[in-house]
């Protein structure tokens, strides 16, 4: 009897031992590969906003510390060519533009009073740009004006490469996430936040094409000018009514100039009066004495 209560109490004590060795989940799982999942998961998520500032901060300085390629620079310039002859200086313009591969974004002809010419915005290869330059003022006409200006963008270019690779990283990871995703509300979540790094990669991207262009392509305003030739003699004085309604017009124009200038001067004619009423008096004061 004493041997068989040591047998069962030895029996219950390796099951109570056994128990807590290997806890059971009573709603079907095991908690140790549940842990190990929500673990994975917390690791696919990207990063907080700290460490991804302190991983794009290494990587530009990375890149800066690694890169070998040509820096970034936008250069424009502004330019105003008098000439003897426009139409001999729209034509060097024009062939120039056409031997460098430019083109005109904007043209535009102004006839003035003094002068008439054309104001154009033409884009060279940055390249060429030099070179164009160069020979506008070596062709036929007069240098009036020439500013040329430099921006390197290089550091915003490859912080803004930097960005959209990082953008692009985290899409992908969303997406990922996105195929595990069991419940709406994840899924609905981790859309809203794709569609916001989907908008900010467009603006980065939008911005990289707009400084790529303007890298590739340098700017000049170029303006060539003549100055209008004045004759005293009118080739066309129009017939002889013509010119008597203009000279009808003209002297009228001109009675009314000159009444308005005779009541502008009002001041002045107060003080002639005046003037004019002493000398009188004066006069005749003397005339009586003698």
């Amino acid at each position: 009897m004493k041997k068989t209560f040591l047998l069962l109490a030895y029996t219950a004590a390796l099951f109570i031992v056994s128990c807590k060795s290997n806890p059971v989940n009573f709603e079907g799982g095991n908690p140790g590969v549940a842990m190990s999942e929500m673990k994975m998961a917390d690791a696919a998520l990207p990063p907080p906003p700290q460490a991804e500032a302190d991983n794009l901060t290494s990587q530009v300085s990375e890149s800066f510390a690694n890169t070998n390629s040509t820096r970034k620079i936008i250069r424009d310039g502004r330019m105003e060519i008098r000439v003897r002859n426009l139409d001999e200086g729209k034509k060097m313009a024009d062939s120039l533009v056409q031997k460098y591969n430019g083109y005109y974004a904007d043209e535009t002809f102004n006839n003035m009073d003094f002068s008439h010419g054309y104001s154009m915005k033409i884009r060279i290869p940055s390249d060429a740009f030099n070179s164009f330059i160069a020979e506008i003022e070596s062709g036929a006409g007069e240098v009036a004006f020439k500013n040329i200006t430099s921006r390197d963008v290089t550091e915003e270019f490859i912080d803004l490469e930097t960005r959209l690779k990082n953008k692009k990283n985290y899409l992908n990871r969303y997406g990922d996430l996105l195929k595990q995703a069991k419940s709406v509300k994840d899924i609905l979540e981790i859309e809203e936040k794709t569609r916001l790094i989907e908008e900010e990669v467009e603006s980065v991207q939008g911005r990289l094409k707009y400084l790529n262009n303007q890298v590739n392509f340098s700017t000049l305003d170029l303006q060539i000018s003549k100055k209008n030739d004045y004759s005293v003699y009118s080739e066309n004085k129009g017939s002889f009514t013509d010119r008597l309604k203009m000279s009808l017009v003209k002297g009228w124009f001109g009675l009314v100039s000159f009444t308005l200038f005779v009541i502008r001067i009002w001041p002045f004619w107060i003080i002639v009066g005046t003037l004019f009423y002493l000398v009188r008096k004066f006069l005749r004061r003397r005339k009586k004495k003698q």
